[in-house]
């Protein structure tokens, strides 16, 4: 445990060092900030594209249409930056030879893959809870409250997804001797992940299910017990996934 925290702790130094940090943070800011403006503004751009009488309703924007621009953004942005940013964690140091010295003086492998990983789910706990916080505080200053169900649950649910995300990047950086590769391994989960969502008999199952579905929790459309199966599957892959990152770690030469 000492060597895990004393490893953590330098892992975190050199990511403020290199300022990966304050370039998530910036990013994850200006996402919440834009979720509830894109909202509140779209209709009104809307209306000055369309022709003058379109018989084309335009709805008045709400605080849902706000928290469907939160996940959309972070699924389709906020993740992805995670995860281009973290595509080299063990590859560069593989490649500087840093890791050798310490390794050669009796740290244990795994303390490695679970620091690095801890470092990316703590990156990616902060950036999400960060983008959240103030998408919350501008949805409730520019739209009137209406009834949202279950929204934290539904941010749990992006929160795990992010989580197995991570656990794949890094396995794949374990079998992998390079970042685009990682990323290769990391798309192709994702593109299973779509396919698996288009079979409605192991739609529940899917990990993806934990980022697609969200605002049909927050609609009322789906209840937290729908999404069961699929944290259990999520979680269940993770463990797995680090077992596996582990257990090659060991077992890989590192020159």
């Amino acid at each position: 445990m000492r060597d895990y925290i004393v490893f953590l702790k330098k892992e975190i130094r050199e990511n403020i060092r290199t300022n990966k940090w304050m370039i998530l943070s910036i990013v994850f800011a200006i996402l919440g900030m834009l979720n509830p403006l894109t909202a509140k503004l779209t209709p009104q751009i809307l209306k000055t594209i369309l022709p003058e009488g379109s018989p084309i309703p335009l709805p008045e924007p709400s605080a849902l249409d706000s928290w469907a621009q939160f996940f959309k953004n972070i699924n389709q942005m906020g993740i992805i930056v995670i995860l281009l940013v973290f595509s080299g964690i063990l590859f560069n140091e593989l490649s500087k030879g840093t890791l050798v010295n310490i390794l050669t003086k009796g740290l244990p492998r795994k303390v490695v893959i679970l620091s690095k990983y801890t470092l990316m789910l703590l990156t990616w706990t902060f950036c999400l809870a960060l983008s959240f916080l103030i998408t919350w505080v501008y949805t409730a200053y520019l739209f009137p409250a209406v009834d949202i169900h279950h929204l934290f649950y539904s941010i749990f649910c992006l929160w795990l997804y992010g989580a197995f995300l991570l656990s794949v990047l890094i396995f794949s950086s374990t079998i992998m001797n390079n970042s685009y590769g990682n990323l290769i391994i990391v798309g192709l989960t994702l593109v299973l992940g779509m396919l698996a969502n288009l079979v409605p008999s192991i739609q529940q199952y899917n990990p993806m299910t934990l980022s697609s579905r969200n605002m049909e929790l927050l609609n009322g459309a789906l209840e937290p017990s729908y999404f069961f199966p699929s944290i259990s599957v999520t979680l269940m892959l993770t463990i797995i996934l680090l077992f596996l990152s582990v257990l090659i770690f060991n077992k890989r030469q590192v020159n």
